[in-house]
């Protein structure tokens, strides 16, 4: 089976009625637990230390975060207080992106039950990410040599502005964002590739930028590594996206980028990436999709 990671830290507290559905990150290992993706249970990874996390991060930032005394005003660009639960949560996460993608390169995929945290840019976290855990792997991998090329998938429906900034001036670590070209971030970070969607694009729309353009790229780049964040909220059913993807097509653009992978022997690592539905149950399954995908076709 695919290596999954999970930390009980992945799920934090927030104040009640908070619009960040944090229990999704619980709720989405039960799933993943009954339909029997986990049947030897999860890889717990270990909390990204600092040093780790500065690769991507401002050293500063990084302190004050392990502190938990993030200044007020970047904590309203984040979305809510980094208490030391929300920072813990921060450090398993990036801990658990990096194991998957150790895990990735040894078996072919892995995931992790957390991660894309693409709006944290260098300098500080915004929309509800913390540490922009893809870059900081990436970074990781990069400068020990267990990689010399990587390639970022981000179909979250939210452009990956954060990892634009925190990758910028590495070539070798490259960047596609398909995303809905009218949502948050306004004024986006340019990356390497970016693709934006008009409002509302269907399953099929959708499918037909994605086959067109992520083959060519792959065959270009020949990347030792593919990190997938595969965001839920192109759904139509989404608080926070402008696009109208249906279960059956989040599905077959899984399979799709997996299956795209597999096909040359390259090893890919998923994060489960953004998601904003009221009802946990059926975001939780969203996000089980893009493991059910890999399970498919290990």
């Amino acid at each position: 089976m695919v290596p999954i990671l999970f930390h009980p830290a992945y799920e934090a507290a927030l104040p009640e009625g908070h619009r960040f559905p944090m229990r999704k990150y619980g709720r989405l290992a039960e799933v993943l637990s009954e339909r029997g993706l986990a049947p030897g249970g999860f890889l717990r990874p270990e909390p990204a230390d600092a040093d780790l996390i500065a690769l991507a991060h401002d050293r500063a930032y990084v302190d004050a975060v392990f502190a938990a005394a993030v200044p007020p005003g970047i904590e309203r660009t984040i979305g809510f207080h980094v208490d030391a639960g929300v920072a813990a949560r921060s450090r398993a996460s990036s801990g658990g992106t990096l194991a998957a993608a150790r895990l990735a390169l040894t078996h072919g995929l892995a995931g992790s039950a957390a991660g894309g945290s693409h709006h944290a840019r260098r300098d500080g976290g915004r929309g509800f990410c913390i540490f922009n855990d893809v870059a900081v792997a990436a970074l990781a991998l990069k400068r020990e040599g267990a990689v010399q090329r990587v390639l970022i998938v981000d179909l979250d429906v939210h452009q990956g502005d954060g990892t634009a900034d925190c990758l910028s001036g590495e070539p070798d670590l490259f960047a596609l964002s398909i995303h809905a070209e009218r949502n948050y971030p306004l004024p986006k970070v340019p990356g390497d590739l970016d693709i934006g969607l008009p409002d509302d694009l269907d399953d099929a729309g959708y499918l037909a930028v994605l086959e067109a353009r992520l083959p060519p790229l792959i065959e270009t780049l020949a990347p030792d590594l593919v990190f997938y964040n595969a965001g839920v909220d192109p759904h139509r059913d989404d608080r926070l996206g402008r696009l109208s993807l249906s279960d059956d097509g989040l599905a077959a653009r899984d399979r799709f980028v997996v299956g795209q992978a597999r096909s040359r022997g390259i090893p890919l690592v998923s994060v489960i990436g953004g998601g904003y539905d009221t009802d946990v149950d059926a975001l939780a399954a969203r996000h089980a999709l893009v493991f059910e995908a890999m399970a498919a076709l290990a």
